[in-house]
């Protein structure tokens, strides 16, 4: 048996490095065909009536003439999640009522010779040997034409029992590819007298707590995130311009992963801080200035989401200082309240709370004031985080953050301050417009939880330390 798994993982390896090309996301191979698989039937056993879902419709940019070229495919996180399939045109179809191989049924575009000239092997239907390798590579027992989708469902809305079909999407975004699949499968239910549920709660019960595999990947992917870092911080003096560090910053990570960057790499200096999310990223780093950096990369689907401020030139000033600790007594405040049970809007009031109130505190006590840029939070202090950087943004924003937290969960843990602060430190005067941020992933446990970016560098003297060597 262990022979014959060995030559299975082999031939698995070699039809998809040799074949496909980032159509199916798997870095550990025939691992995850079975972790896929996995989230399938989880999702299967807590759903009551068949869901459809559908992943990206098209080539990214193909709206726009002028776009098509400059753009990726990143694949929708719900139908990845499900199915790992990074390619457009696909639709799932899953039926917790259906036995076998019509339990979970995955619909793929026609090959296509001329595309595949240009963009490389795709998944796809047509001959049996195309229709055998997508079933090997993904894990599903039936895979059928994707142009054949809406009869099968308009089939299957006659004879169902039941009077619902399940979908995931999201009444708040009327122009994402959800809700436009969501408006033509409405139509196909009215012709049949049948509701539309939706299971987007549902699935992110399932989705937001991660398993092993997903963990061991956040792990790689906030090691490679903080490798990079570290090696931009030895490094930092040969930097003129933000673009120049943030091109560094990016390639680190990059040559470690098998994905891709998280989101865009924001690397915001001085004033600049003061600008979320600063998308410029261009002008001199000056001595004296401090600079934000928000950066993370993925692993397989999963992302890291780090954020780290640095002084430009090696060395916090005496205000920089006196801040930058009220941002990193903020952060391990937060990290000390989270564990299971807790309820993350709560936790993030008690966490602004106390920064305003150390930040007060501080200030007052070295005959200062400070102006903020907004009033008492500019932002969440925590999110999800795992297929998306910002995970559980389908649901409604009014209670997106408002769940309980369970072990397997990772959020973010991100205070900040934006303004300018004016402070008396021996009996020397400092006032500057300051954006401070800094940033960790926590990971929930049975007991509270796990900083697994603690070895990130982020201390005032650990950063100085190697800023000066």
């Amino acid at each position: 048996r262990k022979k014959n798994y060995f030559f299975t993982c082999m031939k698995f390896n070699e039809l998809l490095q040799k074949r496909y090309s980032a159509v199916f996301i798997a870095p550990d191979g025939i691992e995850n065909v079975h972790e896929y698989a996995s989230r399938r039937r989880q999702f299967l056993s807590r759903v009551k009536m068949p869901v459809v879902l559908s992943g990206v419709l098209r080539e990214p940019g193909t709206e726009e003439e002028f776009y098509s070229t400059w753009c990726r495919l990143v694949q929708d996180p719900a139908f990845l999640y499900f199915t790992g399939v990074n390619q457009p045109g696909c639709y799932l179809w899953l039926d917790p009522n259906a036995s076998n191989a019509e339990r979970e049924i995955l619909f793929l575009p026609q090959k296509d010779s001329f595309l595949e000239f240009w963009n490389g092997v795709r998944l796809g239907v047509g001959a049996p040997q195309d229709e055998a390798e997508a079933c090997a590579l993904t894990g599903f027992q039936k895979v059928l034409d994707a142009k054949d989708f809406p009869a099968f469902v308009k089939k299957k809305l006659q004879e169902m029992d039941g009077p619902e079909l399940g979908m995931i999407y999201s009444p708040e975004f009327l122009e994402d590819h959800h809700y436009k699949f969501f408006s033509e499968v409405s139509i196909w239910c009215e012709q049949y007298q049948k509701k539309i549920e939706n299971v987007t709660e549902l699935h992110f019960q399932d989705r937001f707590i991660l398993s092993q595999l997903q963990i061991r990947d956040l792990k790689r992917a906030t090691k490679y995130t903080g490798n990079a870092f570290k090696t931009c911080l030895s490094c930092l003096k040969t930097f003129k311009t933000e673009q120049d560090l943030g091109l560094r910053l990016n390639y680190e990570m990059l040559k470690q992963s098998n994905s891709d960057l998280a989101f865009p790499t924001i690397v915001a200096s001085g004033k600049n801080a003061c600008c979320l999310h600063y998308v410029k990223n261009d002008e001199i780093l000056e001595q004296g200035n401090l600079v934000l950096l928000d950066f993370g990369v993925r692993s397989g689907t999963v992302c890291s989401d780090i954020s780290r401020t640095i002084p430009v030139s090696g060395k916090f000033s005496p205000l920089q200082k006196l801040i930058y600790s009220v941002v990193l007594e903020t952060q391990e405040f937060h990290e000390s309240q989270v564990a299971p049970g807790k309820d993350l809007l709560d936790l993030d009031a008690k966490a602004w709370e106390f920064l305003n109130q150390k930040l007060e505190e501080v200030l007052k006590k070295h005959n200062g004031s400070f102006k903020l840029l907004y009033d008492k939070r500019p932002h969440g202090i925590s999110h999800f985080i795992g297929e998306e950087v910002h995970e559980g943004g389908l649901l409604p924003k009014k209670n997106r953050f408002h769940y309980c937290l369970q072990p397997g969960m990772l959020i973010s843990n991100e205070p900040g301050v934006y303004g300018s602060f004016k402070a008396e430190i021996e009996g020397i005067v400092y006032e500057e417009i300051l954006g401070i941020r800094i940033e960790d992933d926590l990971l929930v446990t049975e007991d509270g939880c796990v900083n697994i970016s603690t070895e990130i560098p982020k201390k005032i003297e650990d950063l100085e330390e190697i800023l000066q060597t």
